[in-house]
């Protein structure tokens, strides 16, 4: 389709609905950097009912490499995507490709289920394991699907309903195999994950430890799920508070994975991340921007531009702008986020909360303290009616009262304070 054809269309679908935002994708095609073994477009404009729209028809496994995303100068709801054809020997793409499908391994529904959970669509996921569960046939297909569910469940934020479904797998597993049997791993790792997303962080621990026990045994020493055990127990140390110890597994987790992936992984860009967070936390802010840049570049890259790991990369840079005293910088940064999770999460997931909280922080500290209040308040709707971790719950409270107390209403900013000391005193 030539330019001035999306030209005519887009702005006329703008003004019928002014609550959307349009998308033109400008599409790069080099024939002579195409496989001769493939043909990936075709002009269809003749055999269409409609010739001057001259239509280019794809086909399903064409993959495009996303270069740029701008507005338009004419109107700021229409986007621009400047995309390139790349060839199926684009040794990147290839690598990436290869990885992904051994990750998201099994047959026919199975594989399906971990594909829908992979890009993020949990509704759709939880439906067909459901559909699953009811049809299983033995013990062994119950647990996988056992524990597929408590993954979902985990990245909604559902975690009690998570470490249920884990145990479920555990208690399957069990009954057929001994303790430290490396089919157990998986499920020890993930109800570690569940627990540290809850605060309760030396049960996380001992699951972790249990999982990277097993892992360093049964697996080679530059296993990618290695570096996932290391990783996972360096972010409970970060939890803690112990950032030495949380650097020095991040960067053996690190170490692996720049050996074991390729370098546009996912996994690659949650070690940035990672490493990024520590360097926040003990004021190194130049270096914290070098790892979450790092991660940014990858995870736009990999991952689909609703992913709730983009709106984490998008946040966390956020963080580090907010720390430096930049706060129109931080706060871009945080709305970016806000806009992903808030079409990617449920309403009352609790990342969602942090996102709110952390608005409502750097408008603070930007004196605007009404709007300040509002995200906080919409933090806490989520966090007083959902089980999340409880010292962020805190974290939203102490801010609420840092407010108040800007605006000298000294007896409503006690009591915010007190509700959030009260909490850190319980759980550190």
């Amino acid at each position: 389709m030539e330019r001035e054809v999306a030209t005519l269309f887009a702005p006329q679908i703008l003004e019928r609905n002014p609550d959307i935002v349009g998308v033109m994708f400008i599409m790069k095609i080099d024939p002579s950097k195409i496989s001769t073994s493939i043909t990936p477009f075709a002009m269809i404009d003749e055999h269409s009912a409609l010739p001057q729209e001259q239509e280019i028809l794809f086909t399903m496994h064409t993959v495009f490499r996303v270069n740029e995303i701008k507005q338009t100068p004419d109107n700021s709801r229409l986007w621009e995507v400047n995309l390139t054809i790349t060839d199926e020997s684009d040794p990147q793409l290839a690598g990436l490709t290869d990885h992904i499908k051994k990750e998201i391994s099994g047959r026919g529904w199975r594989r399906m289920g971990k594909l829908m959970l992979k890009v993020g669509h949990f509704d759709q996921a939880e439906e067909l394991y459901n559909e699953l569960l009811e049809n299983a046939s033995d013990d062994r297909d119950r647990a996988f699907i056992y524990h597929m569910l408590g993954m979902m469940k985990n990245d909604q934020g559902e975690y009690q309903q998570a470490v249920n479904l884990y145990k479920k797998t555990l208690e399957i597993y069990r009954k057929t195999l001994p303790e430290g049997d490396a089919s157990l791993a998986p499920t020890y790792n993930n109800i570690g994950q569940v627990y540290n997303n809850m605060g309760e962080y030396s049960k996380a621990l001992e699951y972790y430890e249990k999982d990277l026990e097993i892992a360093k045994k049964a697996l080679p020493p530059t296993h990618p799920s290695l570096a996932n055990s290391y990783n996972n127990i360096g972010l409970v140390y970060y939890n803690m508070g112990e950032y030495s110890k949380a650097l020095e597994y991040y960067e053996k987790s690190l170490k692996i994975k720049e050996k074991a992936l390729p370098p546009t992984h996912p996994g690659l860009a949650a070690s940035y991340n990672n490493i990024g967070l520590v360097y926040s936390s003990m004021g190194e802010y130049s270096k914290a921007l070098e790892y979450y840049e790092k991660d940014l570049e990858i995870t736009k890259k990999a991952l689909p531009p609703t992913h709730p790991d983009l709106a984490t990369s998008y946040n966390d840079i956020g963080l580090v702008y907010s720390s430096m005293g930049k706060y129109s910088k931080a706060l871009g940064y945080f709305q970016k986020s806000n806009s992903i999770r808030e079409q990617a999460l449920s309403e009352k997931h609790p990342n969602l909360a942090i996102t709110y909280s952390n608005i409502g922080d750097v408008r603070r500290l930007m004196g605007d303290y009404e709007k300040a209040l509002a995200f906080h308040q919409k933090a806490l709707n989520i966090q007083e009616n959902v089980k999340c971790n409880p010292l962020e719950c805190a974290t939203t409270y102490m801010n609420v009262g840092e407010t108040y107390r800007e605006m000298k209403d000294y007896t409503t900013a006690l009591t915010y304070y007190q509700k959030g000391l009260k909490i850190r005193e319980e759980k550190l």
